[in-house]
């Protein structure tokens, strides 16, 4: 048989990976840039990938066995198809989950304050006479929608700000430490914070839909830190627009980059680019995670981090 071989689709990941210390045979993208070759296609068990991966590349990998994502998301991977092959899938789950929640907090604190307003009117010269005063945080309600890695780091956060913290999962968490609401719709009802710490799978796609952001209601927040299709986002500026709910701070969106005229006549919300989890350490964090699964993979040892029901 063949030495084995790893196949790194993403160029971006050619350099920074760096000599791969196992008995492998590395190709790069240049060896599928004509399609699939032969000598590829008999050799390949594990695929490195950014985080995407046509079906049809997996198709062309009768020998695949692993696909190792260099990103926590893999909503542009056919899990069914990994299952039904047998192939396992790892991420850099947990790896910036600190970074993220730190950045969710962040950002709903620059919106409950109303940081971004204030400092533009100090640099246009006025003073706070202008602004109504805003409502204390204390004792206010925050709902968690995923209690994962991230979800739970966002709690931790918010319970250290005296908020009152539950949350929504697909499964119950014992001894967790926070009340898990019966569905999305009734954490909202229940919140004046809302926080989107969901799996970045097909299956959440519009997760939050008008009957949540309806729920919210108009003295509600909504924070996105998981990734923008977990929003239906006509629903969101639609509710934005007429008032229906009070804000909202976004990391993650539909379409990246966005278009900016839509959100430029919104003051109710506070927006950055994709980078809750993007810091130097976490860059560095998932490239060592992303070794250590493909090292774990050719040594026959336990995956640091599988997709559960994937390994």
């Amino acid at each position: 048989m063949n030495q084995p071989g790893i196949l790194i689709q993403s160029r971006f990941l050619v350099d920074r990976l760096g000599p791969l210390d196992v008995p492998a045979q590395v190709f790069t993208p240049d060896d599928i840039a004509h399609g699939v070759q032969p000598e590829v296609a008999r050799s390949v068990e594990v695929l490195v990938s950014g985080g995407e991966v046509p079906n049809a590349l997996i198709d062309a990998l009768p020998r695949l066995r692993l696909v190792a994502c260099f990103s926590t998301g893999y909503a542009g991977i056919d899990i069914a198809l990994l299952r039904a092959r047998g192939i396992a899938l790892t991420t850099a789950a947990g790896v910036n989950a600190h970074d993220v929640a730190d950045h969710a907090v962040a950002l709903l604190l620059a919106l409950w304050n109303g940081i971004p307003v204030a400092d533009h009117l100090v640099r246009e010269g006025g003073w706070r006479e202008s602004l109504i005063p805003r409502r204390s945080l204390r004792g206010r309600s925050a709902g968690v929608v995923g209690l994962g890695r991230t979800g739970l780091a966002i709690a931790r956060r918010l319970a250290a700000h005296e908020l009152d913290v539950s949350w929504y999962g697909p499964r119950e968490k014992p001894g967790i430490g926070f009340d898990r609401a019966p569905s999305v719709v009734a954490l909202a009802a229940q919140s004046d914070i809302l926080i989107i710490s969901s799996l970045a799978v097909p299956e959440n796609a519009g997760q939050i839909d008008a009957a949540v952001l309806d729920a919210l209601g108009p003295q509600g927040v909504l924070v996105n830190v998981s990734r923008g299709f977990l929003v239906d986002e006509v629903a969101l500026l639609a509710a934005l627009r007429s008032g229906g709910i009070a804000g909202a701070a976004l990391d993650v969106f539909g379409q990246e980059p966005l278009d900016p005229a839509v959100w430029r006549d919104l003051p109710n919300v506070v927006l950055s680019p994709h980078l809750a989890g993007y810091t130097k350490e976490a860059g560095t964090d998932m490239l060592t995670q992303l070794r250590e699964n493909i090292r774990r993979y050719f040594h026959s040892e336990p995956l640091l981090s599988p997709v559960d029901g994937l390994m």
